[in-house]
């Protein structure tokens, strides 16, 4: 590989100077290969030439066409030489090299909407945020409404709001019977309006969790209308049976709540939760592996046992009929719910009954997902094949960590509500599953999930899968640390000592996490490492990438991560853009990784 070195100095022990190469990355051996058989043996790639790689490398899948490739090399010369532009149009290994690294010009995914969006609204994951004025813990926190715009404009496209009296004649927003301190509902619906379709003009759902009187509530229907105005949708579920598509409802706002008796009733049952003993580690906030999150069957059961609010025995007593309650809701308010919420009398089953004749929003906690997955896995799937299941966090999770994702997109969840405030592994798996489909926060569900057998039946998502396809992963190399950290970030006497973790996120069968060998003192490490990850259930899997800086004394250092959804990859060498922590774009740091489908 050819490189430009420069010398780095680290002062060592405060008189002695230690020097080491700062190395400018040239190309790899697979990319000299690539420019050398598409340019067939020339010096210069033209733009005709370029083209043919993009179709065969993607099999002649999107950004194949000449006017692509002609943009291309047009915006390489401009960045790197130009004037060059004018004097010729064609690539040489140099400018073939800086296209491959660039993460604008050679993503691994497409930016770009592009799955059927004419599909009633049912049949999508939906991007959900839980609690979404909290600012951090679930327990004192400022309540705000810059954590609704910040969620919207990273693309979320469900906002839950905790509705409570403020005195007598007022509405607020906070999280009910803690320390939290509240916010007005009004400047929480302007930045709804305000930001709702900055990043995607798809439909934005405002879940509602009432706790205000008849009167209230012909106050917030009032709000509400003076805010949205036409861009409000009126949609009676009740009386329809099925849900228009995303594409129907384009830069429409949905409302969504429930009956209101249900939350008196259900008091007593949130109490009980909260006031289990124990707390989320710091480890489960800030980088537990998603896969510890999951119950052993064990688990389960004891969960199961523990609790009440669908315990055959408590639930006359816990829960309402869905119809009875309606009564306690002003009739204004009641107009503006385009998503009815509710869960009838009779147990966890009769909750996941499908009626023909209605359409409606089923709510569950982690646990509660995890006990229906359980026992009833088929009826889970069938349900939300026409209705909404939205799946919350437990109520211990008082740091605002999160739970395993992917045993509600396993049985066709569409709203799996997430804490966005705070980061870790749970997170960046839903960032990762929401960069799919352009990133506007509705991904349609594999056809496995709505699909209807002869004799009726469903996927269950505890069934056992073989291997459907293959992937196979190549980490070449990483760039960009010394652009975006300081030279002694990692660490203070020499460059770092990165390695890679890469792995698959999805179906329990897929789940596995490998890593490359420490490549020492680089700024610029070059691994030429790959992977091959056999997937049974390849529409949902995930994959992990994270650089990490060894440690031999303490905790080895973060260096980047990403989450990219495995259906979204495109084949051939790509430039990975690398996030931190929270979840935001380094400016520069960047893996060179291929992807393979075999």
């Amino acid at each position: 590989m050819d490189e430009k070195r420069e010398m780095g100095s680290y002062r060592f022990c405060l008189i002695f100077t230690r020097k080491f190469r700062v190395t400018e990355p040239g190309p790899v051996d697979d990319v000299r290969d690539v420019f050398e058989k598409y340019a067939e043996g020339e010096a210069y790639m033209s733009p005709e030439q370029l083209q043919k790689l993009m179709a065969e490398e993607e099999g002649g899948g999107r950004g194949s066409s000449l006017e692509e490739a002609e943009r291309i090399v047009d915006e390489v010369l401009r960045r790197r030489h130009h004037i060059a532009k004018f004097t010729r149009r064609n690539l040489t290994l140099e400018d073939f090299n800086y296209f491959m690294l660039s993460t604008d010009l050679n993503p691994p995914i497409t930016d770009q909407v592009h799955q059927n969006m004419d599909a009633p609204l049912s049949h999508y994951f939906i991007y959900t945020g839980h609690n979404s004025y909290l600012t951090g813990n679930q327990l004192s926190s400022n309540c705000s409404d810059l954590p609704i715009a910040d969620s919207l404009r990273r693309g979320v496209r469900v906002v839950e709001l905790d509705l409570w009296p403020r005195g007598e004649d007022d509405v607020c927003v906070k999280h009910g019977r803690t320390l939290t301190k509240e916010v007005k509902l009004g400047k929480c619906l302007e930045s709804i309006k305000a930001n709702a379709f900055v990043t995607s003009k798809y439909p934005v759902i405002i879940t509602l969790e009432d706790h205000l009187t008849p009167k209230l509530q012909s106050k917030v229907a009032k709000m509400i209308t003076q805010t949205f105005g036409d861009i409000l949708y009126y949609y009676d579920s009740e009386s329809c049976q099925e849900f228009p598509s995303p594409e129907e409802l384009k830069e429409k706002i949905l409302i969504s709540t429930k009956p209101r008796k249900e939350y008196l009733e259900a008091n007593d049952v949130k109490e009980k939760d909260n006031s289990e003993k124990g707390k989320d580690s710091d480890e489960d906030v800030w980088g537990k592996e998603p896969g510890d999150l999951i119950s052993t069957q064990s688990d389960i059961e004891k969960v199961s046992d523990s609790i009440n609010d669908l315990n055959e025995d408590d639930e006359d007593r816990g829960l309402c009929d869905f119809d009875m309650s309606c009564h306690l809701q002003a009739p204004e308010y009641k107009r503006l719910i385009a998503i009815h919420a509710g869960k009838p009398k009779g147990g966890l089953r009769m909750a996941l009954k499908v009626d023909p004749n209605k359409i409606r929003r089923l709510s569950l906690s982690e646990q509660l997902l995890e006990k229906a997955v359980g026992s009833h896995g088929a009826d889970v799937v069938r349900f939300t094949q026409k209705n909404f299941l939205r799946i919350y966090p437990k109520g211990t999770r008082f740091n605002s960590s999160n739970y395993k994702p992917q045993i509600g997109w396993m049985s066709g969840a569409q709203m799996i509500a997430f804490n966005m405030q705070g980061y870790g592994r749970a997170l960046w798996l839903m960032h990762g599953m929401f960069r799919a489909n352009g990133g506007c926060g509705y991904v349609k569900k594999p056809d496995f999930l709505i699909n209807v057998g002869s004799n009726g039946q469903v996927f269950c998502p505890r069934e056992n899968l073989s291997p459907k396809k293959t992937l196979k992963v190549k980490v070449y190399m990483g760039d960009g640390w010394l652009l975006d950290f300081k030279k002694t970030h990692f660490d203070l006497y020499s460059p770092p000592d990165f390695y890679v973790k890469v792995g698959i996120a999805g179906a329990p069968v897929d789940e596995v996490m490998e890593k490359t060998k420490i490549e020492n003192d680089k700024w610029t490490p070059i691994w030429n490492k790959e992977f091959t990850f056999p997937l049974a259930v390849p529409e949902l899997a995930l994959l992990r990438v994270e650089v990490h800086e060894y440690d031999a004394n303490e905790k080895d250092d973060f260096g980047g991560q990403t989450c990219l959804p495995v259906s979204e990859l495109r084949q051939g060498i790509r430039a990975v853009p690398l996030f931190n922590r929270r979840g935001e774009k380094y400016s520069s740091t960047r893996l060179l990784m291929r992807f393979e489908f075999v």
